[in-house]
């Protein structure tokens, strides 16, 4: 951060003044760098209006983890659609704005739409990872669990493990092995591509899809063993010890739960404050009770969050993380009925095969 910090300066003292196009450019990356998301969000927005095709600029509102898709805000699904799909007509034929408006579409529940704009992207470039990453997305909104994962499970074999996405596009391998009843291939996937140590990706997608695919793995019965818990605790105080980015937050707190670290898990339900912290903390706190077998605590902490889930960002798949969770303190709770009518109501498309211990 210091050397982008500099970058950045570097950036402002050459910009020519009587150019606002590379003003407003280099100010947004400015704001953002100083720690002002919500400012870099304006002036990134306004940017666009008049200069839509500097992609540069406009990306950082694109995507689940860009500016909207973290805002903290209800309704940000809906707002991330409009700005892709006021964007698109300027990026006639391009995969790359093809693919960020087809996750739009994804996210807000238009699936078919989805995957034909998907297709063109991929028919255009179909080594896109961004493409390959949207198409497995609108697959698992839709339900295709077999055709979900021998796509991307191909497609997957020629690509480079040090690309940025090859740890989450493995996160997505492994979901699909979960969903498919294969234990073996789940866990093949997260020792050569997901957990600590084997993934280039960032350090949010590390911790958040690791701490994820345990979890669920957990839910659908599969014995994690608890130093896998304890090594991603580590990492999660090691890259997250402060609290601030919501989404990371809430998988940080669920890995010192499932670790046994009280302390740790404490200081993120006491001092969370980023883009949706009022959301942080009651979902840290449930996370304590679940690793405490406390389901009616529990089910009162998570209650207060479902309302709102797409405040604490990540995509749907991601945020099923939640849904499941919850679904599954009904069934310890002895609530089967209540458990299949949440999935029902709340997410259909999980109902009948998503792998929840005794839900079917």
């Amino acid at each position: 951060m210091r050397e982008a910090r500099e970058a950045i300066a570097h950036a402002q003292a050459l910009t020519n003044r009587s150019d606002d196009r590379e003003q407003t450019h280099i100010a947004a990356f400015s704001a953002l760098l100083q720690g002002d998301p919500r400012l870099a969000q304006t002036i990134v927005k306004d940017h666009v209006r008049d200069h839509p095709r500097d992609a540069m600029a406009a990306q950082l509102c694109t995507n689940v983890f860009g500016l909207i898709g973290f805002s903290g805000e209800v309704g940000r699904e809906a707002e991330l659609l409009a700005y892709t799909e006021a964007l698109l007509p300027h990026y006639e034929n391009d995969w790359w704005m093809m693919s960020m408006h087809a996750l739009s579409l994804c996210e807000t529940g238009q699936i078919a739409a989805s995957q034909s704009l998907m297709e063109k992207s991929l028919a255009l470039n179909p080594r896109n990872a961004n493409g390959a990453h949207f198409r497995a997305h609108a697959q698992y909104e839709a339900g295709d669990i077999a055709a979900g994962r021998r796509y991307l499970g191909n497609w997957m074999e020629t690509y480079d493990n040090r690309a940025v996405l090859h740890g989450h596009l493995s996160w997505h391998v492994a979901l699909w092995a979960l969903h498919d009843g294969d234990e073996e291939a789940m866990w093949r996937t997260v020792d050569n591509g997901v957990r600590p140590g084997t993934s280039e990706s960032l350090p949010i997608n590390v911790l958040t899809d690791t701490a994820a695919i345990l979890y669920r793995a957990e839910i659908a019965g599969v014995q994690v063993p608890p130093e896998r818990w304890r090594e991603l605790s580590e990492y999660a105080a090691q890259y997250f010890p402060e609290t601030g980015q919501s989404f990371a937050d809430i998988h940080a707190a669920l890995c010192h739960a499932m670790a046994g670290d009280g302390e740790r898990l404490a200081y993120i339900a006491e001092t969370a404050n980023g883009f949706a912290g009022d959301l942080v903390r009651p979902v840290a706190k449930a996370w304590g009770e679940i690793a405490r077998e406390r389901w009616a605590a529990a089910l009162e902490y998570l209650a207060e969050v479902m309302a709102t889930t797409e405040r604490l960002g990540g995509s749907r798949a991601q945020r099923d993380l939640i849904e499941l969770a919850y679904v599954n303190v009904l069934m310890r709770l002895g609530l089967d009925q209540e458990a299949r009518r949440t999935l029902k109501l709340r997410r259909p498309v999980l109902s009948d095969s998503t792998p929840v211990l005794g839900l079917h």
